[in-house]
């Protein structure tokens, strides 16, 4: 993956550790952990495990935490999400996701290629979950570390996210959905595909500024920790704002979604990329579908032609 890595954080119970995220279920991530657990860790447990959200590199080894003893926390949403896709595993695509990319205009090399192999399945990342979790939700405060914590939601990259803001201090663990210089990716799935995830993700950011201070030091989920939190979330509402308003002008003529990537990413888009970017195209689609700025219509290739009113 371009994205190489994630970020874990360790705090410090006296008796054991609470873990933030925790990697993806792998040989090597487990080797890792091992590691980490015999040394700088110093031995003490891991009581227990916090998970942002529901991704694989997020939540991949939170049921092997548990299995050693850990008690897993998270939202329900992120907690239905990721055990409802570990047990749905496919050998091959499904209709409906085969329906849903030729709907977005998916080459159709790419498409006969999807069609033949099995696809990512969460189950080869995430270790299974058994039941039993401990939800949080908007509001909660928790006590981490020495800290008090306050829980804070966001929606868009990933639905019921959880940030946690420090009560004690100017400390944020930010996860996926405040990250200091690269897009958390905002797709629409065949899951869900009339969904409007960057609506979610725009009112987001804009309820987050209402707590967003400069002296805050953001843990985020990638990348390093940062400071400039206010600024940050304009950024990141003007940065879709901007693509959007590029994508509009790019349907002056009827487009499909595939043919959507120059105006969104200024640049082009293969390989590994192509899927992210795809979902992301779609997403912009819809939102300006929701808005009333475009039309749809379907095309005899099964795919939807959007334009501009």
């Amino acid at each position: 993956m371009a994205l190489d890595h994630v970020n874990i954080f360790a705090l410090d119970d006296g008796d054991g550790w609470t873990v933030i995220d925790t990697g993806f279920a792998s040989k090597r991530s487990r080797a890792i952990w091992e590691g980490l657990l015999a040394g700088p860790l110093a031995g003490r447990p891991v009581r227990r495990v916090l998970v942002t959200h529901h991704h694989p590199d997020h939540i991949g080894l939170a049921g092997w935490f548990q299995e050693r003893g850990a008690e897993l926390i998270t939202t329900r949403t992120a907690w239905l999400y990721a055990r409802m896709l570990v047990l749905d595993e496919q050998a091959l695509p499904v209709p409906e996701s085969l329906a849903f990319w030729r709907s977005a205009g998916m080459d159709a090399a790419i498409l006969a290629k999807r069609a033949a192999e099995r696809p990512f399945n969460f189950a080869d990342m995430v270790a299974s979950l058994p039941l039993g979790f401990t939800r949080i939700a908007e509001g909660d405060v928790l006590t981490l570390g020495g800290r008090r914590w306050l829980v804070r939601c966001g929606d868009g990259h990933a639905p019921e996210h959880a940030t946690l803001w420090s009560m004690d201090d100017d400390l944020v663990l930010g996860g996926d959905q405040l990250l200091p210089s690269i897009s958390a990716n905002i797709g629409v799935y065949p899951t869900e595909p009339g969904a409007d995830p960057l609506g979610e993700w725009l009112a987001s950011c804009r309820r987050f500024q209402s707590c967003a201070a400069d002296g805050q030091l953001i843990l985020p989920g990638h990348k390093l920790p940062f400071t400039g939190l206010p600024l940050r979330l304009v950024q990141m509402i003007e940065n879709h704002e901007g693509a959007l308003a590029r994508l509009l002008d790019h349907l002056a003529t009827p487009r499909r979604a595939a043919e959507c990537f120059t105006p969104l990413f200024r640049r082009e888009i293969t390989g590994d990329a192509y899927g992210l970017a795809l979902v992301e195209a779609v997403a912009h689609l819809n939102h300006l579908l929701h808005g009333g700025a475009v039309d749809r219509t379907m095309g005899a290739d099964g795919a939807w032609l959007w334009q501009r009113r």
